[in-house]
């Protein structure tokens, strides 16, 4: 079952869907009788009562935004059993926060997948406070059944994935900053030299700028390190509406491509 807020955003999460796919139909990974299978399965909703109707697991994945989370796991509460599972895919917000709106907060769990989902086999599993070691097991074996490799980790800002990798990105764009060397250079550095498929500027492109400030300020509020703070270029670069592939412009300029080939006219 897959839920949004509109059919418009439905089918673009389809056109995602079909799109990877395809990718792993061109990598001989799946075939296309498996391809309709899949998508034959998924059933999409614009109600989230209608949608969670008789479910086991819910997985919220809805963007990196505190309240909008909490608003929907409220909502979520009122309408699923009370033994449903409830998991989030967040990659930085407290379990146990979102637990708090929920009826029977020991359901809720953490399920943040790396992306992209299909060729990341890494699943961060989250335990917030209350969450019982029955719901644990039972989301660390269906992430073995559907191929990923689960790692719990406990409930503190960050967790364990962007608690190192958000201050990576986050001093590499204070290296910039800093003028002490270019985006290609700066990345060309952190992929030949500490063999990263991906350096940290390109690498912030593709998550979504807004994303980096959004989790960097749920780290400095909750630990009050200023080591997690955002720098001020990065705070710019989101007001400005520059977020990286989703907006054609980040650190790299994806106006003719969304691959990083060519640095945005701001840092050339």
């Amino acid at each position: 079952l897959l839920i949004d807020i509109s059919e418009k955003s439905l089918e673009k999460g389809m056109a995602t869907i079909v799109g990877n796919l395809d990718r792993m139909i061109a990598k001989g990974t799946i075939t296309e009788a498996d391809k309709k299978a899949t998508i034959e399965n998924i059933i999409t909703y614009t109600d989230i009562a209608d949608g969670v109707v008789n479910a086991d697991l819910v997985v919220e994945a809805a963007t990196e935004n505190v309240t909008l989370k909490l608003n929907i796991f409220k909502q979520l509460s009122e309408v699923c059993n009370e033994n449903t599972i409830l998991a989030s895919n967040t990659s930085s917000i407290s379990i146990t926060q979102i637990a708090s709106v929920v009826k029977n907060p020991a359901r809720v769990i953490g399920m943040h997948f790396m992306n992209p989902v299909p060729i990341m086999k890494l699943v961060e599993i989250i335990r917030g406070y209350n969450t019982t070691d029955e719901v644990t097991k039972t989301i660390m074996d269906l992430s073995v059944k559907l191929g990923k490799t689960p790692v719990e980790v406990n409930d503190y800002p960050g967790f364990v994935a962007n608690r190192i990798l958000m201050p990576m990105i986050n001093e590499s764009i204070e290296t910039l900053y800093n003028g002490v060397a270019g985006v290609s250079e700066i990345d060309t550095v952190m992929k030949l030299g500490m063999a990263h498929p991906m350096g940290p500027l390109q690498l912030a492109d593709f998550i979504g700028l807004d994303v980096c400030l959004s989790i960097l300020n749920v780290m400095y509020d909750g630990f009050k390190n200023p080591k997690y703070a955002p720098c001020p270029l990065l705070v710019n670069m989101v007001m400005a509406g520059k977020l990286g592939v989703k907006s054609g412009e980040g650190f790299y300029d994806y106006s003719e491509s969304k691959k990083a080939e060519k640095v945005a006219k701001m840092f050339a």
